[in-house]
């Protein structure tokens, strides 16, 4: 199991984890349905197998591109860790993992089930042919608080469509910085992201733009839902986090671009849920 959670970095789980559970109690404090531990555990194992699921499946299709890249290079398959094959009945297993999982919680969330890993799959061929690809990784990682919201309600709201477009263009802006790494190599090798077409000065440019609209997206819901104090400082402290990590990385300078992607980033969802799961027992205790 250790080579496996490897393979998928678990730990990158931070980012749309604390979000699935926005959705889910979302979905318990404003609405009828009562707090279920048995749903929240089915919803944790979605959100295990489709995390696996795409995370592997990346790894599997750019096993060849890994192994040029020097920062890539000894990733899992490249290095001989796991093999292709190996990686590719993992991928499988956790497909088949997602959907029986999704069946027990509601025909909504079962129905869906193609289209989420569609879409997370789906992500992993869009370097080949388009710079857009940050979007298509963002919108995968959105479908985890609507997701977990369905799998309360079943059916679709306003409020946890707020904080799916935060995410999805919260993780673009990110990826896009995440990406400067790989600008020349990317070029290099004919493959597509934002950094390769519009270079280092004008891909963070874009990476400013869609953070701006992603705290947008997150204040948003004060108008539709009534919040305490606490949420108001989880905000804040989102916000914070997105300012701080443009102002550490720079166009001479992308140094700092693992701290901005892995730690700013994990503090920013894993406190800002902790702000909103705060807000949602004060209010509801």
């Amino acid at each position: 199991m250790k080579k496996y959670f490897s393979l998928v970095l678990f730990a990158h789980s931070v980012f749309a984890l604390p979000f699935a559970m926005i959705g889910f109690f979302l979905g318990v404090t404003t609405t009828e349905n009562p707090f279920s531990w048995y749903k929240l555990i089915l919803v944790l194992l979605c959100m295990v197998f489709a995390r696996n699921a795409a995370m592997a499946f990346n790894r599997y299709l750019d096993r060849n591109i890994d192994a040029k890249n020097p920062r890539t290079k000894m990733r899992d398959i490249p290095a001989g860790k796991v093999s292709a094959n190996e990686a590719l009945i993992f991928v499988i297993a956790n497909c088949v993992l997602f959907a029986v999982t999704t069946y027990f919680i509601n025909p909504l969330c079962f129905y869906l089930s193609p289209v989420a890993l569609f879409v997370v799959l789906f992500y992993s061929y869009t370097k080949r042919f388009t710079a857009l690809c940050h979007l298509v990784l963002g919108l995968g990682l959105a479908l985890a608080p609507i997701g977990a919201y369905i799998a309360v309600t079943g059916h679709f709201a306003l409020v946890p469509v707020l904080y799916s477009l935060t995410v999805l263009l919260w993780v673009s802006g990110f990826d896009i910085i995440y990406a400067l790494q790989d600008e020349e190599f990317d070029r290099e090798e004919k493959l597509h992201s934002i950094p390769s077409a519009l270079g280092i000065k004008n891909a963070l440019n874009v990476s400013v733009l869609l953070h701006i609209l992603s705290a947008t997206c997150v204040i948003l819901p004060v108008f539709f839902t009534s919040f305490s104090w606490v949420y108001y400082v989880g905000i804040v402290f989102f916000c914070s986090m997105l300012i701080y990590q443009h102002l550490l990385v720079k166009p001479n300078d992308i140094s700092k671009v693992n701290r901005a992607f892995q730690t700013l980033n994990g503090y920013a969802s894993v406190v800002f849920a902790i702000c909103f799961l705060i807000d949602a027992y004060l209010r509801h205790k």
